[in-house]
């Protein structure tokens, strides 16, 4: 096995993933001192996504991150830069034409909808609130739209709080 230099425990590269070429993110489990499958699409912007998630999850655990991206060129696999701030438009697929969003996009944008909203509930219920009525899904789906997810987990944190035991 190839080793980086300067990092010791850590390989140099991940083996280029099997199956037809898509965006797939590898990243190293030193426990097995083997690369894996992170997330895969076949839209790059939901796996740097799930790279930006995956690593900060890792490193809040203190583990050491090493990730590859791997994603077509010219019908074929090509190891790209995992940072979003790499990302060019030869790497990018091309514009679309007629204002349309890139394919995978509006499933991500839906999936993120999604997540908000599951956060928002789950506080919700925790604080013992079950039964909304029309006004607090209006007021629910306001806040899905407009606020990010870092801002609604610590919304519905309160909320988990201020439904929990009192002591």
């Amino acid at each position: 096995m190839e080793i980086e230099p300067g990092r010791p425990n850590r390989p140099a590269r991940s083996p280029q993933p099997t199956g037809a070429p898509r965006w797939v993110a590898m990243f190293y489990e030193p426990a097995s001192a083997s690369w894996r499958p992170g997330a895969e699409s076949p839209d790059r912007t939901p796996v740097l996504y799930a790279i930006g998630e995956m690593t900060q999850v890792k490193r809040a655990r203190g583990d050491e991150v090493a990730v590859d991206l791997w994603g077509p060129k010219d019908g074929e696999w090509q190891r790209f830069d995992p940072s979003p701030a790499a990302a060019t438009p030869e790497a990018a697929p091309p514009p679309p034409v007629d204002g349309a969003a890139r394919p995978g996009h509006a499933r991500l944008a839906e999936r993120m909808e999604d997540r908000r909203h599951q956060v928002l509930m789950a506080g919700l219920s925790k604080a013992g609130l079950y039964d909304l009525a029309p006004d607090d899904v209006t007021a629910v789906r306001t806040l899905v739209d407009q606020v990010d997810e870092a801002t609604l987990r610590r919304v519905a944190h309160w909320m988990a709080l201020a439904g929990g035991p009192v002591e």
